[in-house]
This record gives C-alpha cells, sequence and structure tokens, in this order.
C-alpha cells in the first residue's frame, strides 16, 4: 500500500513518544526510518521501530540520552553513546564536530555504546549538503562468514561516503556483506525466498531460505576483496571506538543484550571547496553521460537511484508493506493502552 510520507512519519512519531522518546529524539530517529522507506531501503525502515521499542522497554536503549562527549585530542571526540538511541547520539555528536572540522579542516568522532544507527547514507548526505566531506563507519554483530569459511565471524560493516556535487552530493552507502541482515529479515518477514549465494544456514550451507539465513551467515560482497575490506573496517573502527569486534559484538539485531559496536565519522572541509566541488560535478556528469549498455537504463552515480525513489515516493506516497502497515497499527494501539 501507498502512505503519505508525512502520515508515516507523525505515526512513527508518535509510537515513539508514546513510549517514553523525547519528541526532538522521536522526530530524528523517525526521520531516520522514513527517509529509508523513501528511498525504498525497507530493510533500515520501519520495520526495526518495533526492535527499537522492544529494547527500550528492556533498559537497553536510553532514549533520552544524547551521549557523554569527550575532546581526546583537539580534532578527535570520544563519545560514550551511554545506550542512546543511535541517530540521536551520532546527531550530536555531528553537531559537535562539522563547526571543529570547518575551523581546523577534518575533525573525527569514534562512538561506542549506542543503538543502531540505520542507514549511514541518512547522514553522509546530511554533512554533503553542507559542503563537507564525510566518511561513516560502522560495525554490526558477526552476521558475515570469512572467504572460505562457515561461520559467521565479521559483521558487514558498512562504509558511507558523502561528497559535495551540484545539484546534490554524491552519496554511497555500501556494506562489506553480500546483504544486509536487514534485508534478510525483509524476505523472512514476506515469507520470500533470497537469491542463492546470498546466505548459510546455520550449518554453514548454502540456502534460499530467509528464515535459516537469519541463524546462519552470509556471504562478503566480492569474495576475498569484500571479505578484506571487512576485516580492514571493522578493526578501524573498534581499535579507535574501543568498542567490541567480531563474535564479540552484540545488540544490533536483538533486544536481549546492550549494544557494544563502534561507529567512526570522519568530516573533512575540502580546501578550495568550490573548485573541488566543480571537479566532482563535471565528473558525476560525464559519469551519468556516459554510453549505456542498455538505452532504457541510463547510467547512474552512487546514490542517484535511492534519491529517484525518494522524489517519487514524497509525490505518490511511500509503499509499506501490508503485514508492517498492520504491526505499525498495532504498535501504535499498544502505545497508547500502555500510557
Amino acid at each position: 500500500m501507498l502512505v503519505p510520507a508525512e502520515k508515516l512519519r507523525a505515526l512513527a512519531e508518535g509510537i515513539l513518544t508514546d513510549n517514553g522518546v523525547p519528541p526532538d529524539h522521536a522526530k530524528i530517529q523517525a526521520g531516520l526510518f522514513i527517509d529509508a522507506e523513501m528511498r525504498g531501503i525497507p530493510s533500515h525502515g520501519l520495520l526495526r521501530l518495533r526492535r527499537v521499542i522492544e529494547r527500550i522497554h528492556a533498559g537497553l536503549s536510553a532514549p533520552g540520552k544524547t551521549g557523554a562527549q569527550v575532546w581526546s585530542s583537539r580534532n578527535f571526540l570520544s563519545v560514550d553513546g551511554m545506550r542512546g538511541l543511535g541517530p540521536v547520539v551520532v546527531q550530536a555528536a555531528l553537531d559537535a564536530i562539522v563547526p571543529k572540522a570547518r575551523e581546523d579542516g577534518i575533525a573525527i568522532a569514534a562512538i561506542n555504546n549506542c543503538n543502531h544507527l540505520g542507514a549511514l547514507a541518512y547522514y553522509a548526505e546530511q554533512v554533503a549538503s553542507q559542503g563537507l566531506t564525510v566518511i561513516a563507519l560502522t560495525i554490526s554483530e558477526a552476521l558475515v562468514h570469512p572467504w572460505g569459511g562457515r561461520k559467521a565471524m565479521i559483521g558487514t560493516n558498512p562504509i558511507a561516503i558523502g561528497v559535495p556535487a551540484d545539484p546534490h552530493p554524491m552519496v554511497l552507502d555500501m556494506a562489506t556483506g553480500l546483504v544486509s541482515m536487514g534485508k534478510i529479515h525483509d524476505h523472512a518477514n514476506r515469507g520470500a525466498p533470497i537469491p542463492e549465494g546470498w546466505a548459510l544456514d546455520e550449518n554453514g550451507d548454502p540456502t534460499t531460505d530467509a528464515v535459516a539465513a537469519k541463524k546462519g551467515a552470509i556471504a562478503p560482497f566480492g569474495g576475498p576483496k569484500g571479505y578484506a575490506l571487512g576485516i580492514a573496517f571493522e578493526v578501524l573502527v573498534a581499535s579507535l571506538a574501543l568498542s567490541g569486534i567480531g563474535t564479540h559484538v552484540k545488540g544490533t539485531l536483538d533486544s536481549v543484550e546492550v549494544s557494544n559496536k563502534g561507529d567512526l565519522f570522519i568530516v573533512i572541509a575540502p580546501q578550495h571547496a568550490a573548485a573541488a566541488k566543480a571537479i566532482v560535478t563535471a565528473y558525476l556528469d560525464d559519469i551519468r553521460n556516459a554510453a549505456p549498455a542498455d538505452p532504457a537504463r541510463p547510467v547512474m552515480a552512487p546514490g542517484d537511484r535511492a534519491r529517484a525513489t525518494r522524489e517519487t515516493s514524497l509525490q505518490k506516497g511511500v509503499y509499506i508493506d501490508d503485514g508492517l502497515w498492520e504491526d505499525l497499527q498495532k504498535l501504535s494501539a499498544e502505545a497508547k493502552e500502555g500510557k
């Protein structure tokens, strides 16, 4: 079904505030979910709202916290998220390091002890739209098997890069797993099979059963190269954020464990910003104007497809699975009954 974006936003914010989330924090958390839905990324959207609520009631998430910030050096911000909502803690960290990057050329925030961040593109676009370059990384529970292995030992470990350009920034958001576990859960919720090669079951055997894949391991993207990048990102983030690592990471997909993963944001103020933006813009225009292999499918730059989907969602409404819509109504009713 199609639902107007603002109706969805109001519903999500209402569910969050009715469950004890301060209104300004509910706006940030709901905004991230709605943006993912509008971009056509339901795996990082409202299907995760129930888990957020469950974690709040289990005492695993402190929705009023924005994190404790300590400048370890002039340009390095260490953040104890204090179990706050991931988007809220990140927003507070970005509010601190963006001015510092403008002043000194670069600033870094390393975050631990906060909840799931959602799609990193949300933050990358926000920062790049302010004329700054950003690299964002986060790690997850061990969900990906090593190249040649059969057991999950590495996070999906996504990276987002945002670079200023006209008419909009270039935004890359990708995981080092072949797919996100959120996509596996999305298929499982819909009773849909997953493509061959996506995952192994708990015995380490290939499977197309999404439910079985939830207990198994996702393949690394790009074979040994994606596997190596996943390890490199995990080591980089965990060592700087002093977070959990590998199979010790917990709390990104459940309602029983404290989230102990790490997050890293590097914000850079480019020298000669106008010239740099012009160079990137011209290059991306060349990419988009390249002759396509299929005339019906023009060449796109990273982020173009998601951005176009968001525009369509704003105009025509956001597609929401019927089962998810029913669950959102239940969440809303449960929250009001509990008040």
